[in-house]
């Protein structure tokens, strides 16, 4: 780097020397030429130095990793504490959050960015049909509180007739299929997705569902947390939902009663979350025939056109069981039970959108009781939080212009290809894989499509009404329009162009069908620091490890290794290779299994691919760093080694707390283990840990050589 900067300032010299020819060549005198020609180069040299200086000095005073460590905790005993400590205690959880992080922050900076946009298109006097127009409307309608709690149920009614109208199973089928074009859940969960045999089709696919609890587990199990939740559920929650939505007290009672026993009998023919990661035993495609032999009572062909469905000829089932006992469930249940279950589901699906006895609801028991929140956000928060769920591509248009420069995209496209091509290497180092599932390996990862910042074409919203009326009907019209959007997929070759998640979103995916990883701009941003000011080493750690190599990894993880170059679900692997790989990753299976919190231990199965993910994307990322400018000049940053900050980088990513309530929730319904175990977990199988930290037997975090996993 010190060399390039000197040749650089060479360069200007004489350039600046040629000028001084031309400009002076006047002068005779070689005395003052030497003098000035001195002195230009004094400057120049001051100058490059200085920015060389300044640069450091940049890194130094906003090291957002350094700031943020309690060096009271010894590393080898807790490093994700070590490293988020002082951040940890100097930010509790505030009330309205049932966790509160990095990811928090950054979306915190991204709704003031967004409520300006927002607050900007209530003003502009926009056209009729225009995306300011919609912003702008959408935005008032939530604000509207008065007409808001003045309309009481009123927006419902027209869709509570309806469910009130059904006198027969073929009626309530009929309801089933209009409920699903609004966005209420009823017992059929359809929806088209790519073939996971054939990724260049997309077909329509039918999965497990009807249940109003978070997971099938809750309905069963035994621990504490289970049983306060479904307690709560039956004896408060239901009960009230059903008096909101017209029903008397004794009617309400009834209705919960039955609801639970019906929810009950979709949970107990429900897959467990371990099981639904097993693509093999989740695909299953059969004709129209074979589907109604699972369902005879369903007329499967009439209700997929009513839900627009068109021309379906064959369907993906992801779990066959469910549906036989749904089948079971229209006789076995009368039909007031499924008219009480579709009226709570209705009012539960637009609860948030109504007057305040029916959101309060919804918050008291999906924020406070499952998650552990004490107060609700300002309403501006939670209305633009609907919005950019509902239209976020039209508000990403925005936020790209202002927020992403195209510089900030190149350092993390090139970050990309440097992940690459050290995820190579370690293929090509690999001891218990064979060269020809290898070369097999390098082939799908060089088609690895990276997505990064924001989509090349963005999605069109003209057939999407809003205006200034009920706010629940604006929601339920994006409903419509987003199952519409999906249904007319149907039939159509894949737009492997398109982008499932919007540039303005903390998160990242990797998805197997495509074989992309979609990197939007939002995740790479690090709370009040500018992109420029934050050195590589945390780069490699924060974005490189943590993001853009998880993601990668997904690709090769139990579940998406079992997908192609093409993104088909295809042996490509040599079984014995199969083998290897399982016998690696049971390992990290009993590593999770032995974690727990609350009481709950985490389910090294069902978490497996996040954390194969998470290892991977740590060695490959470190790796890759390994090769950059500021890992061979070695220089400490705050006291920090470069391998020091690459750790504590990643660190930042799950930076963060979490509630008791919130964190149970996690661990019996999430595919994540927490973040503080998805630090500690991952780096104690990690050699540079321990030596760049002097982890030490004996500490907490040590781990026998003969416990370390290592699969990518």
């Amino acid at each position: 780097m010190l060399y390039k900067m000197v040749l650089y300032c060479t360069i200007v010299c004489y350039f600046i020397q040629a000028l001084y020819f031309i400009i002076y060549k006047e002068l005779r005198s070689m005395t003052k030429k030497f003098i000035i020609n001195a002195i230009l180069l004094v400057t120049i040299g001051t100058f490059v130095m200085s920015a060389c200086k300044d640069k450091s000095k940049n890194y130094a005073e906003n090291d957002v990793i350094f700031k943020d460590l309690d060096t009271t905790i010894k590393p080898g005993d807790d490093f994700f504490r070590y490293a988020n400590g002082g951040w940890l205690k100097k930010n509790p959880i505030p009330p309205a959050y049932a966790a509160w992080g990095i990811g928090n922050v950054v979306e915190e900076e991204l709704r003031d960015r967004l409520k300006k946009i927002n607050e900007d298109a209530l003003t502009a006097n926009a056209e009729k049909g225009s995306n300011t127009q919609k912003i702008g409307d959408f935005y008032f309608s939530g604000l509207d509180t008065v007409d808001i709690e003045k309309e009481g149920l009123d927006p419902l009614k027209e869709e509570l007739a309806k469910i009130e109208a059904v006198k027969t199973v073929s009626g309530l089928i009929d309801e089933f299929a209009h409920l699903q074009t609004i966005g209420v859940q009823t017992p059929i969960e359809a929806g088209v997705g790519q073939d996971a045999k054939n990724s260049d089709k997309n077909m329509l696919q039918l999965s497990q569902g009807g249940i109003g609890l978070p997971n099938r587990d809750y309905y069963f199990n035994t621990d504490p947390h289970s049983v306060e939740i479904r307690t709560d559920y039956q004896e408060k929650h239901l009960p009230i939902v059903f008096k909101l939505s017209g029903l008397s007290s004794d009617e309400a009672i009834a209705a919960t009663k039955r609801t639970y026993s019906l929810e009950t009998f979709f949970a107990d023919s429900s897959r467990k979350l371990e099981d639904l990661r097993d693509p093999y035993h989740n695909y299953n495609k059969m004709p129209l025939s074979g589907l109604s032999k699972l369902a005879p009572d369903i007329d499967w062909k009439s209700m997929f056109a009513k839900m627009d469905y068109k021309n379906v000829d064959s369907v993906i089932v992801g779990q066959p069981e469910y549906y036989r006992a749904v089948n079971k469930a229209l006789k076995t249940f009368s039909i007031d039970d499924w008219k009480n279950y579709l009226r709570k589901n209705l009012v539960t699906a637009f609860g948030s959108y109504l007057s305040k006895p029916f959101d309060s609801e919804n918050f008291r028991f999906y924020g406070t009781v499952l998650n552990g929140s004490k107060e609700q956000l300002p309403r501006w928060k939670r209305v633009l939080d609907t919005e950019n769920g509902l239209m976020g591509e039209v508000l990403g248009q925005i936020f790209v212009k202002e927020y992403f420069p195209e510089k900030t995209k190149q350092r993390y496209v090139n970050l990309v290809e440097a992940m690459r091509a050290t995820f190579k290497e370690h293929i090509e180092k690999l001891d218990w894989m064979s060269e020809q599932t290898k070369q097999r390996a390098y082939d799908k990862l060089s088609k690895v499509n990276p997505k990064v910042g924001y989509p090349d074409h963005w999605k069109d919203f003209s057939t999407l009404t809003i205006n200034r009326g009920p706010y629940a009907l604006n929601v339920m019209r994006a409903n419509n329009f987003w199952h519409r959007y999906d249904a007319n997929k149907l039939g159509k070759p894949v737009d492997r162009t398109e982008w499932g998640i919007t540039p303005q979103t903390y998160n990242a995916y990797y998805n197997p069908s495509n074989n992309e990883i979609v990197l939007p701009a939002a995740q790479f941003l690090v709370p009040g620091v500018k992109d420029e000011d934050i050195d590589d080493a945390v780069v490699y750690g924060y974005a490189a490890a943590s993001t853009i190599g998880h993601e990668m990894t997904h690709g090769f993880d139990d579940e998406g290794r079992q997908f192609d170059a093409k993104g088909n679900l295809k042996e490509w692997w040599l079984p014995q290779d199969s083998v290897k790989f399982t016998q690696h990753a049971q390992m990290l299976v009993n590593q999770f299994n032995g974690y727990s919190i609350y009481g709950l231990h985490v389910n090294g199965k069902a978490t497996l691919g996040e954390n194969i993910a998470d290892l991977g994307g740590i060695v490959i990322g470190l790796d890759a760093f390994k090769k950059t400018d500021q890992y061979k000049e070695a220089k400490p940053i705050n006291g920090l080694t470069p391998v020091q900050r690459f750790f504590l980088g990643y660190a930042l990513g799950w930076l963060g707390q979490e509630r008791k309530e919130a964190l149970s929730s996690q661990i019996l319904t999430n595919e994540h283990a927490p973040g503080f175990m998805r630090v500690n977990g991952p780096f104690t199988d990690v050699p540079e840990f321990y030596d760049a930290f002097h982890i030490k037997k004996g500490d907490k975090m040590w781990l026998d050589l003969d416990k370390r996993v290592k699969i990518w």
